[in-house]
């Protein structure tokens, strides 16, 4: 590779890293063909692109990048894949869900939310972060539950506000 491409490389991996707020690196190596093409498979349909990267290409596309990175550049070791999708746990869950039937893939870090996770052992915090729509859910479901109470309390109190008191009071 000349330093032209390599240098293509790293602009090109850097424009891929301002356009996401959720990166994964993850280790793949020994899997076999079927695996890695059931993991690719599972890749697409779960909307998370995977691709393997040159690490020491990847650390300088990182430095070069406006977003701070932190101790993410010091997992670059072995064999490292990109995992990048727009949900934040997106990756987390295909790694969990895949991990079902395979030892790997292995979760080196992640870059989610603009917080830095290191190690493979932060997985199920990764799993835990809700998604922008799951937390939009859960707030309208919080919200409409007050709501349906005073539904309620109207219909059950003979729809008079001394009814309606009373009923709410009792709950």
């Amino acid at each position: 590779m000349t330093r032209e491409e390599k240098s293509q490389v790293i602009q090109d991996l850097t424009a891929v890293l301002a356009d996401t707020n959720t990166l994964y690196l993850a280790d793949i190596s020994g899997l076999n063909a079927q695996t890695t093409s059931n993991l690719r498979r599972a890749c697409f349909k779960a909307g998370v692109q995977l691709s393997v990267v040159k690490n020491t290409l990847l650390a300088k596309a990182m430095e070069a990048s406006d977003k701070d990175f932190g101790d993410l550049p010091t997992v670059l070791k072995g064999n490292t894949s990109m995992m990048i999708a727009e949900a934040a746990n997106a990756p987390a869950k295909l790694i969990k869900d895949f991990r079902k039937k395979s030892k790997k893939p292995l979760l080196k870090g992640a870059f989610a939310e603009e917080s830095i996770y290191i190690g493979d052992d932060q997985l199920d915090a990764l799993v835990d972060i809700k998604s922008r729509e799951e937390l939009i859910g859960d707030i309208i479901g919080l919200l409409q539950s007050p709501a349906k109470n005073v539904i309620s309390a109207l219909q059950s109190g003979g729809q008079t506000l001394s009814g309606l008191i009373k009923t709410l009071s009792e709950k």
